[in-house]
């Protein structure tokens, strides 16, 4: 796994839920199809309210139209990030839209364990509210071990919580990969 992760930002605010992170009438494309999954990545973050969203100009999508991918790829967000339903859709769509990251002040637990559990992107907390001090479109870099962000359009950094054991089980791809890794099931 890479050490640091550099990318621009895409900011929210509070109580981010899950139907707005995908909603619910774009559940119907399956995950294990190459052609259907794109579609997750295209309608992720489509129920964020634009005014909501953090951006410069406030009318700038997560995803451009026609693309399946974001130029964002580190998510800022305040509190309760991942609330609502328990649906792995979420945090799925977000990695398929090129987000490795999510920096948030704190997360839905189930929307967090699936975030980890299905190895899709690192879920960090932050120690101090991060939304004011960063804009959407600002490039950030994370270091993984030193557990920072820095801005790099500001030059302000930041400390992050600790990710303790929850690293191994994202580098190691997902839940069930750390478990034949670690030989808490057969290989």
């Amino acid at each position: 796994m890479k050490k640091t992760i550099e990318g621009k930002a895409y900011v929210l605010g509070n109580d981010v839920d899950t139907d707005q992170i995908i909603p619910a009438e774009h559940l119907v494309y399956s995950l294990t199809d190459p052609e259907e999954k794109k579609n997750y990545g295209k309608f992720a973050l489509s129920g964020v309210p634009q005014e909501a969203a953090g951006l410069p100009d406030g009318n700038h999508a997560f995803v451009d139209e026609g693309k399946f991918e974001s130029e964002y790829t580190i998510l800022i967000g305040g509190k309760n990030f991942g609330c609502g339903s328990s649906r792995e859709h979420a945090p799925a769509c977000l990695k398929i839209a090129g987000i490795q990251a999510v920096v948030a002040e704190s997360f839905a637990r189930i929307f967090y364990r699936n975030s980890v559990d299905g190895g899709f992107f690192i879920p960090f907390e932050s120690k101090v509210r991060m939304t004011d001090d960063i804009k959407t479109g600002d490039t950030l870099l994370i270091d993984l071990g030193a557990e920072t962000l820095t801005n790099k359009t500001s030059g302000k950094s930041f400390s992050l919580k600790s990710l303790g054991e929850v690293i191994d089980i994202i580098e190691a791809g997902n839940i069930f990969e750390y478990a034949r890794k670690t030989g808490l099931i057969a290989k």
